[in-house]
């Protein structure tokens, strides 16, 4: 290899070098000569140095009219600042290199061409800068890239605008922001073999909106990868459990174009196929060895990482194009949970898919193109087609911000996040449903779906420091329903998850009645087959369907609190709520009071639900046996009697589901008197018991809990109802099986929830907004019975 004085070879360099090439450039350095024995694969490349772009401004002379252009830009004139921006990247492109330095480069691309035995190899050019991608701030995206250049010529022009763009709006913006000196920052240019695309995109090694870190999320898309990182497509995404990587969430993408190499120094967008746009651009191999590569990466970083990769077209290999440290959820305290609560309803406008967490409010101002940022007002919430890094003096004065492209891993999410706005991007057609001054509330609070409702609504922000949050020997733990919210709830202090329902994730995530996937045939309405083609695109047996998403929703919810115990009740509908499901209506009797007819146990053994029973139990079969999440536990929900407890066990034995294999637990739901009358008997067949105090307190009252005239009978705290959880607690211990609460009763009374822990139940489990304040209450009541013995 030749010997150089501005060139740096990628096997030349490490982390340790980034004062030299560069954040981005060290950072591939590093993994090529320390992960390639780890099957990684890195593209080869070449870095120009920080004093090759001190020797070229102080030769030319551009470093004194630089330094007197950017200490007089104002960055809150964006006119002037954009004016001033300009003049220095045309000083810079319109100066020569110095002789030696041009041909120093021109002779490393020719020597990087030779050693992969290729003429004219075609690179992409990317800028590095010396302050970049560090562990508390990320300059990704700030500077430019150019794809698919060959050629000496070609390669020096692109060098070049590369140093310019050191010099644009937004970086100049964001190095201020940050209290970076412009001209203590240095430009370092790689110069790295091109991966002509397939598929390409972006990972991260933690949740980027709880910032949850036993997941890998892997963005893909088809074609060149600039499409993702700069949000002009909604991308396939996959979310992958690191302790056993299986891959326990998929997410279909728009993908309505691709970037693609249209001949040399030529990039095309063009418009995906239906073919491509309905089906996943990375198979579950290349997500499940991505996933890999990026654990190895973030082992060896000690840190999370943020990740851009691609698959050869004509090898079908993959490759690691970059890697920088994930800047925004990794710097969060881990100590202060807060929960963002929306106090008021209102009409949902639109929704599409959240960043952050955050809520905002204020007018509409859409912006259309980014020459028309100045007309931006402080405190509206910015709309417009997508957000890219050009946006962001803009963006740091938004409320929220909505776009009807992207997807959560695009750099226009990164910048949101580390600002701290609220930001929905995907929504298809905000720039056309979102009127201009127009008071709207965009609501990121409730997992991946974002929501735009009309009018400025309330809100407030719950801010609670767990530090010294004692923790008290009975178990408390958490409902949870919908499993796009399970990372975020898995940071309050928790033993586990007591009641998962299967109803939030079949209503919300697969909305279609199981016989319906399984009777397809005997559907006559054009509409609901329509919404089922819809939904099952892609699925040649429909049921399936059914079983993938059920599976990936237990999992999720399983994954955010493992290894703790997660209890997962099967199907509770009644007949009236599974008639609302699509489909439903020709599979479901017209009950008068469906609270007391075919639901739970009763359900499963009939002939007519048997086979979507199967389904449920397949699906936790697959999320146990498979996904490796073996602290799911499930429960039956309303078992009237001891031989609907056997028949359903028989059941599920039948389906691959028995007590004791592979840790296999069976709750029963304590919530008919039935179960508390014969409760040795129950305790028998059963690992352990969750009381349903909300069908207890109906059932033993004789109260319908939904008829407002009866209401103020209705009450966990009567007598009566104590007394058969009392009973029921002391059969528990007796028979030495487990013992918890999962119903509505302790997170609304505090003096319900001192019964049970002076009764010696082993776990509470409540709604996630009152487990701290129950955790503390219930410290101190055990603290005081100590006392008292």
């Amino acid at each position: 290899m030749t010997s150089y004085k501005y060139i740096k070879f990628f096997n030349q360099i490490g982390i340790k070098d980034i004062p030299v090439v560069g954040g981005k450039n060290a950072s591939l350095g590093e993994m090529y000569q320390n992960l390639a024995n780890k099957g990684i694969q890195i593209p080869n490349g070449i870095a120009t140095t920080s004093d090759a772009y001190f020797y070229f401004l102080k030769e030319s002379g551009l470093d004194n009219k630089i330094r007197e252009k950017i200490n007089n830009i104002d960055t809150n004139n964006l006119l002037k600042l954009s004016k001033a921006s300009q003049e220095i990247r045309d000083l810079i492109i319109k100066t020569p290199f110095p002789k030696d330095l041009e041909e120093e480069i021109s002779r490393a691309y020719l020597e990087l061409s030779k050693s992969e035995k290729i003429n004219n190899l075609v690179v992409a050019v990317r800028s590095s800068a010396t302050a970049e991608d560090l562990p508390d701030a990320s300059f990704a995206g700030q500077q430019d890239t150019y794809l698919n250049i060959s050629g000496v010529i070609n390669v020096l022009i692109s060098t070049k605008k590369c140093i310019a763009s050191l010099f644009n709006d937004r970086a100049i913006v964001y190095r201020k922001d940050n209290k970076y000196d412009h001209t203590d920052v240095a430009l370092s240019v790689g110069i790295q073999q091109l991966v002509d695309a397939k598929s390409a995109g972006v990972i991260f090694t933690i949740d980027t909106e709880s910032g949850f870190k036993d997941v890998v999320v892997v963005s893909s898309s088809w074609g060149l990868g600039e499409n993702v990182v700069q949000g002009h497509i909604s991308p396939d995404e996959f979310t992958v459990f690191k302790p056993t990587n299986a891959i326990i969430k998929r997410h279909l993408g728009s993908k309505e174009k691709k970037m693609v190499s249209f001949k040399k120094d030529v990039l095309k967008n063009i418009k995906t196929t239906e073919k491509e746009r309905s089906s996943y651009s990375i198979n579950e191999d290349q997500v499940v060895l991505l996933s890999k590569w990026a654990v190895s990466i973030e082992e060896h970083y000690k840190r999370p990482m943020d990740i851009e990769w691609a698959l050869d077209k004509k090898t079908n290999k993959l490759f690691i194009l970059q890697a920088r440290p994930e800047t925004v959820r990794s710097r969060d305290d881990v100590n202060v949970v807060e929960q963002y609560e929306l106090l008021e309803k209102s009409e949902t406008i639109l929704n599409g898919t959240s960043v952050g967490s955050k809520i905002g409010a204020g007018k509409i101002c859409k912006i259309d193109h980014v020459k028309d940022i100045e007309k931006f007002i402080p405190g509206s919430v910015l709309v417009t087609e997508m957000t890219d890094p050009d946006w962001v003096p803009i963006m740091k004065q938004a409320s929220a911000i909505v776009t009807n492209t992207g997807g959560r891993t695009c750099h226009a999410a990164i910048i949101s996040r580390e600002l701290g706005i609220p930001c929905v991007v995907g929504t298809k057609n905000a720039t056309k449903i979102l009127k201009q001054g127009r008071d709207i509330t965009v609501d990121c609070s409730n997992g991946d779906e974002g929501r735009v409702y009309n009018g400025i609504l309330k809100f407030k922000v719950n801010i609670t420091n767990i530090k010294n949050l004692k923790r008290p020997k009975t178990k408390i733990m958490m409902n949870v329903g919908h499993p796009e919210l399970a990372f975020k709830y898995s940071m309050i202090p928790n033993d586990g998850v007591g009641l998962a329902r299967e109803e939030f994730i079949i209503d919300s995530h697969i909305k279609i009645h199981p016989l319906a996937l399984l009777h397809f045939d005997k559907i006559k309405d054009p509409t609901t087959k329509k919404q089922i083609n819809e939904l099952t695109k892609g699925y040649s047996d429909r049921s399936r369907y059914f079983v993938d998403k059920l599976t990936e929703g237990i999992a999720m919810i399983a994954a955010a609190f493992y290894p703790k115990d997660v209890i997962v009740r099967m199907s509770d509908f009644k007949s009236n709520e599974y008639a609302n499901l699509i489909g439903g209506t020709i599979f479901e009797p017209a009950e008068n009071n469906p609270m007391l007819g075919w639901r739970g146990a009763s359900r499963y053994y009939s002939s007519e639900y048997e086979k979507a029973f199967e389904l449920e139990c397949e699906a936790f079969k697959r999320a146990r046996n498979e996904l490796g999440l073996t602290n799911i536990k499930a429960m039956i929900p309303f078992c009237r009697t001891l031989d609907e407890a056997d028949k359903v066990i028989a059941l599920m034995r039948k389906h691959g589901l028995k007590r004791g294999v592979n840790g296999f637990e069976l709750y029963v739901m304590a919530e008919v008197p039935s179960n508390f009358i014969l409760a040795e008997e129950f305790a028998n067949r059963f690992d352990g018991f969750s009381i349903g105090s909300n069908d207890l307190t109906q059932l033993t009252l004789g109260v319908d809990r939904d008829n407002s005239n009866i209401s103020h009978i209705y009450n966990e705290n009567n007598q009566a109802v104590k007394d058969m959880i009392s009973k029921l607690i002391k059969v528990a211990k007796k028979k030495k099986v487990k013992v918890g609460i999962c119903g509505q009763g302790p997170s609304d009374f505090p003096e319900f929830a001192k019964f049970l822990v002076n009764e010696g139940i082993d776990s509470i489990s409540l709604t996630p907004d009152t487990v701290i304040s129950t955790t503390i209450q219930t410290k101190i009541t055990e603290d005081k019975l100590k006392i008292k013995k």
